[in-house]
């Protein structure tokens, strides 16, 4: 009988129960199997059950006193350390030793150098007592006693806001469009006023405007019946000899005659510009949720007030000299559209589109003046920014009809810009001649610039590569250009190689008509006539009025450097304003827009679909 058992190393077993050999023959047997065992080759599994548990090394170990390792990891972590020394020191070495070559960042172009300039001025116009950081040496507080010794003025605190030009002067009217340009500006670039450094400056700057305009009325009121309209006169016709703003020579700081104050009790044109300043500065400060908020509601109220008490400022006043206003029906727009922006109640939109304001504002007469954008006309304004909610938003009826017509005129307005349509005549320089010839051509040109720039970023924003003029389709790229041109003339490149901004480049103004820069801060107090010295002198002024923006050259590219020719040498606060707009519009990359921050109160334009009902449940 026999017996199969399992061989250990894989081959079967045979047991022969019933053989009787002996044990010898049964050992020499076994011997027979280890052999034929041996001879294949083992795993190591079958070793160890042969051999048994092999002696294993015994580990050096190496004491660092509070830690023990191994002693092969302590020499391979040593020499790790010694290599990644000896190879950080050769690249060290290597850094040292080879020549270096510095990229710095690029320059700033010359449209935000410009910039930084332009802002300053500005800070130089400033009445009242300043602010530390106002970095003008030159200026100190001044007129800190306005609307106090007028018995009939509304307030008896006037103290602050900008002086007008080269005066002493604060005109509500230029003033309050100055204002609306900046924050305009600043609502459609902040990006590109933050990139330049310049986003807080040019706030501080509109918030010392919108506060003193909050002076000059009862803006906590729901209806008034009259705002200061001025500060100062500068009447010397008749050779009158009162001593006033423009028969004396003096440093703000030294006038000591008197200064009344100018009210109207119907004007629709002053009130609701000043409306359109409150309401676009209210968008800027729109996180300063109270100040936002008090800026909104004086500027309900001056509208209010501008639409029912009917007139234009300058019918009986002053102003009509030096700012006389043509019109009311064209700030009703424009005042309504900001409201529109500011409070999303769709009431001023509804006003803003209306088809009878638009006729008497001019928007069907094709007349070239009406697309000129300045601080008596801003039509051209009030058309660009209500084309920009039909691009962006498209509210459609009620309101499709007069957007699109704005659209179209706006369209036709940056046609006329064009060299090839011969719209308007240009100097042999190539400036544009938007004021047809006469003097003070500056103001008007900058504002063009920024219209062009900004409807052409508007067009890219919105996904369209450009427009038509009548068959012919135009890029964008064009209205860019025709700004570029305009603001490089201004900037230095025309045939006097002059720049028309004091402090940009080389070759500047040096005679400005301006009292300020051009008495010397001597410590001495010059009187009404003593200043008068100082406006004659054929000396360069002694006080560098950075940034400002000149009246400009005349219709053949002349210029006179003349301290008493204001028609060459005067800046204002309305051209400054647009030229600041100009340059950040221009300044670094193409483009750059905010298309949101102007909607942030607009109500959606469709209203909202109902929710999905409810799932069926049986």
């Amino acid at each position: 009988m026999s017996m199969y058992g399992r061989d250990p190393w894989g081959g079967p077993l045979e047991i022969n129960t019933a053989d009787s050999a002996t044990d010898d023959d049964r050992s020499r047997n076994l011997q027979d199997f280890d052999r034929a065992a041996l001879s294949r080759p083992l795993d190591e599994t079958q070793q160890s059950w042969l051999l048994g548990p092999t002696e294993q090394k015994k580990k050096k170990y190496v004491d660092l006193g509070c830690i023990i390792v191994s002693r092969k990891i302590f020499v391979w972590t040593v020499g790790t350390i010694l290599v990644a020394a000896l190879i950080a020191g050769f690249i060290t070495l290597i850094v040292k030793t080879v020549p270096r070559h510095h990229h710095s960042h690029a320059p700033p172009d010359n449209y935000t150098l410009a910039l930084h300039k332009a802002l300053m001025f500005f800070n130089a116009q400033k009445s009242g007592k300043l602010p530390k950081h106002n970095n003008v040496s030159w200026r100190g507080n001044s007129c800190t006693q306005d609307g106090k010794s007028d018995s009939s003025s509304i307030t008896k605190d006037l103290v602050g806001g900008y002086y007008d030009a080269g005066d002493a002067i604060k005109f509500h009217f230029p003033k309050a469009f100055a204002m609306t340009m900046l924050s305009w500006s600043v609502i459609e670039y902040s990006s590109k006023y933050e990139t330049a450094g310049e986003l807080n400056h040019v706030k501080d700057i509109i918030k010392w405007g919108t506060d003193y305009f909050l002076k000059t009325f009862n803006h906590s009121a729901d209806s008034i019946s009259r705002v200061v309209a001025q500060v100062g006169v500068g009447d010397t016709s008749g050779g009158s000899t009162t001593h006033n703003d423009h028969y004396c020579w003096m440093r703000p700081e030294d006038i000591d005659y008197d200064r009344p104050v100018q009210e109207c009790s119907s004007c629709s044109d002053l009130a609701a510009e000043m409306a359109a300043a409150l309401a676009s500065a209210s968008i800027v400060f729109k996180d300063n949720k109270a100040y936002s908020q008090k800026l909104v509601h004086g500027a309900k109220t001056l509208f209010s007030f501008a639409r029912q008490q009917r007139g234009r400022y300058s019918a009986s006043a002053e102003a009509a000299i030096f700012y006389n206003s043509t019109s009311y029906w064209d700030e009703f727009i424009w005042g309504g559209a900001w409201l529109y922006y500011a409070t999303g109640n769709s009431s001023y939109l509804q006003l803003a589109t209306t088809t009878g304001l638009a006729k008497h504002a001019g928007a069907f007469w094709g007349s070239l003046d009406n697309s000129v954008l300045s601080w008596d006309n801003k039509l051209a304004g009030a058309q660009l920014l209500l084309s920009r909610l039909r691009l962006f938003l498209s509210p459609g009826y009620p309101y499709e009809e007069m957007l699109r017509t704005f659209h179209n005129q706006t369209s036709i307005t940056m046609c006329s810009y064009l060299p090839i349509f011969t719209s308007w005549n240009r100097t042999r320089g190539g400036l544009i001649q938007l004021n047809h010839g006469r003097p003070q051509p500056l103001q008007y040109v900058v504002n063009a610039a920024y219209l062009a720039t900004l409807f052409g970023d508007y067009l890219d924003a919105a996904d369209t590569p450009g427009w038509y003029c009548g068959p012919n389709f135009y890029s964008t790229k064009v209205l860019r250009e025709f700004a570029q041109t305009q603001m490089d003339y201004i900037l230095g490149k025309n045939p006097r190689k002059m720049s028309y901004v004091v402090g940009f480049g080389t070759h500047y103004p040096k005679h400005v008509h301006h009292r300020g820069a051009s008495i010397p801060k001597n410590k001495i107090k010059y009187n009404c006539k003593g200043g008068w010295k100082w406006r004659d002198s054929s000396k360069p002024n002694p006080n560098t009025l950075v940034g400002a923006l000149v009246a400009g050259p005349d219709k053949h590219d002349g210029f006179r450097d003349v301290r008493s020719n204001y028609n060459y040498t005067e800046p204002t606060l309305a051209g400054n304003a647009g030229l600041v707009a100009a340059l950040v519009a221009l300044s670094g990359e193409k483009g750059g827009i905010d298309k949101n921050t102007i909607f942030s109160a607009v109500p959606p334009m469709f209203p909202t679909p109902p929710p999905p009902p409810a799932p069926w449940k049986p």
